[in-house]
């Protein structure tokens, strides 16, 4: 082979070589760049998220109780539920309340533990328009009623404390009840005092 072809062989094999080393940095930094998208728009959900909490569990009541307390109520398990001419309600409890129900409390004359949260939740209620019976179904979210057992904060309520927390669907917020320390809290439990101020049992399932 002569020289001139040789030399022009060489320079062929040069360009696909630089070619090739030109084409993969390029898809390096598409994949990097895609990378870095992913990324930040998982930190951004992330942050959201951090913020729309933040939000609603800075709130207190006047009477102290924070709502972060109850963090992750949307969780817990379902004790009973009760139904009004203009609420519908579900009573849930944290797990350290659903291991003392299980263990007998209140029916083996055993208090609920400090630690023990319940919540019930209400909801305007609407009638089905999807159902082929008469059912009524939850509506728009209004409020959380919250209490929480802690002896050596609430020594004049049996240890129980209690709160409101009101929801606004309109504007997507949660505010803490200012006569929340005026409505039916410690009042109205002290009838249920033998059932460690409690109406709700633990409904069989």
């Amino acid at each position: 082979m002569s020289e001139p072809v040789m030399k022009s062989v060489a320079q062929k094999q040069q360009q696909n070589i630089e070619t090739h080393s030109t084409a993969e940095r390029i898809a390096g930094f598409t994949i990097a760049a895609v990378a870095v998208a992913v990324l930040a728009a998982a930190i951004a959900t992330a942050v959201y998220a951090q913020v729309q909490n933040t939000d609603k569990y800075s709130l207190k009541s006047p009477s102290g109780i924070a709502f972060s307390d109850f963090r992750g109520y949307e969780d817990w398990s379902v004790v009973s539920s009760a139904r009004t001419n203009e609420v519908l309600k579900v009573i849930v409890a944290n797990p350290t309340m659903i291991n003392a129900y299980k263990a007998g409390v209140p029916g083996n004359s055993q208090p609920f533990p400090d630690g023990s949260m319940i919540v019930k939740l209400q909801w305007k209620p609407k009638k089905s328009t999807e159902a082929q019976f008469a059912v009524d179904v939850p509506d728009v979210f209004s409020q959380a009623f919250v209490m929480e057992k802690d002896t050596s904060r609430f020594p004049k309520t049996g240890g129980w404390g209690y709160a409101v927390f009101n929801y606004d669907a309109a504007s997507d917020k949660f505010t803490a009840d200012p006569k929340s320390l005026s409505d039916c809290g410690n009042a109205c439990h002290t009838v249920v005092k033998a059932k460690n101020y409690i109406f709700h049992p633990y409904q069989k399932r």
